[in-house]
């Protein structure tokens, strides 16, 4: 079945194009605005809303009296795209520079990140600090809220947050607005959650000076990018009776399985995962290291490389999940497997096909899916498999 949507793009590469401080089109508009107590970075994935954080939070430390930075991601893959970075080569001022004591998105229990956090805010030689939503909610009851003076806390996919008083993490940002002199910048790509819950109510909004930088904008201003293609496949019976028609494994893919309460599950996710695997091949080993896994192609005995991010056991999942923070080549993988993970904040500038199977909850997830996909290079296709 052919995309139903096919969009070509200017390729002018003026998303791409840097300054003379090593600056992006996005990231320029977002250090316009670097003086904002209150800073909502509305902007697509892949767009560099993570480097646009380092520039502004080093302003921040340098020139505006901040005294601490404290970036929060929702899970701690994400963590990577805050890693220490090289800026001065590139023309900014200063380098961005995270001590591994102070990352906290590495395997551990939430206590031990807790006191992290604390021995962080106590410890008046540190600047940055780079943290799970879930550590900085639990953190927040364990320090003073005074503590949080001068501070800048930053939020990455700010839409998980919401104006409902059982939010917790909206519960934080809030009291820390109201009780403190902290600065805060929101970062999401899609300022919407899906349900009926705003992120922010209307007066707590009008306190944020906004960047927006559209989709437009950033496919446009791709160099390499040509196409994004967006198509439906329908199919009877199990999925797995139809998923080899639109699974190709001559493409870098993403393929999100359906939640285990969707009723296009099986009930049985590693089954699911299995099936998947016989289908396009036979196993031949397991990286113990990594974690990868190593499938022979039927079709030509290629051997493909497969992260399965469906496993949930916590040693395997840490595994494979620092293989994939520290990919460099087009080679590293040919296919994710996933059913929560890999949706948001996730970056493999390699990937071609995100394949979602079933129906997704909201926009903001498929807008997050297809973001995977966006990254620029030659062709770019989203397909959803629903029933």
């Amino acid at each position: 079945m052919p995309n139903f949507v096919d969009v070509p793009y200017a390729q002018t590469g003026d998303s791409l194009s840097t300054n003379k401080m090593g600056m992006r089109d996005m990231q320029v508009k977002a250090f316009e605005a670097r003086d904002a107590q209150y800073l909502l970075l509305k902007a697509p994935p892949a767009s560099g809303k993570s480097r646009a954080l380092m520039f502004l939070a080093l302003d921040k430390l340098y020139n505006q009296g901040v005294k601490k930075v404290i970036v929060a991601v929702p899970e701690r893959s994400i963590g990577a795209s805050f890693a220490t970075t090289n800026l001065t080569s590139h023309g900014f001022f200063a380098d961005w520079e995270v001590e591994s004591k102070y990352n906290l998105c590495i395997p551990g229990g939430d206590s031990s990140k807790v006191n992290a956090f604390v021995a962080f805010m106590e410890d008046s030689s540190a600047t940055i600090l780079v943290c799970t939503h879930a550590t900085l909610r639990f953190a927040f009851d364990a320090v003073n809220e005074s503590d949080f003076n001068n501070c800048l806390i930053a939020i990455d996919e700010f839409h998980h947050i919401s104006a409902d008083a059982e939010n917790r993490l909206g519960e934080v940002m809030r009291s820390i607005m109201s009780n403190t002199t902290a600065h805060i910048i929101a970062m999401t790509g899609s300022y919407f959650r899906g349900d009926s819950v705003p992120v922010l109510l209307p007066e707590e909004e009008a306190k944020f000076t906004k960047v927006i930088y559209n989709y437009y904008q950033q496919l446009n201003g791709y160099k390499y990018l040509k196409t994004l293609g967006i198509g439906y496949h329908f199919y009877q019976r199990s999925y797995l009776t139809a998923i080899d028609e639109v699974l190709d494994t001559d493409k870098k893919t993403i393929l999100h399985i359906p939640n285990v309460n969707a009723g296009e599950s099986t009930k049985d996710k590693y089954k699911e995962v299995d099936r998947i695997l016989d289908i396009v091949g036979v196993v031949e080993s397991q990286n113990e290291e990594t974690g990868l896994i190593y499938l022979k192609r039927h079709s030509d005995a290629k051997v493909l490389k497969v992260a399965d991010l469906v496993n949930d056991n916590p040693k395997d999942r840490d595994k494979i999940t620092a293989y994939l923070r520290d990919m460099s080549d087009v080679d590293d993988l040919d296919l994710i497997i996933a059913l929560g993970m890999a949706k948001e904040g996730f970056d493999w500038p390699y990937c071609e096909h995100a394949l979602t199977v079933g129906y997704r909850g909201s926009l903001t997830e498929i807008i997050q899916i297809i973001g995977r996909a966006t990254r620029d290079s030659s062709n770019k296709t989203h397909s959803s498999l629903p029933t």
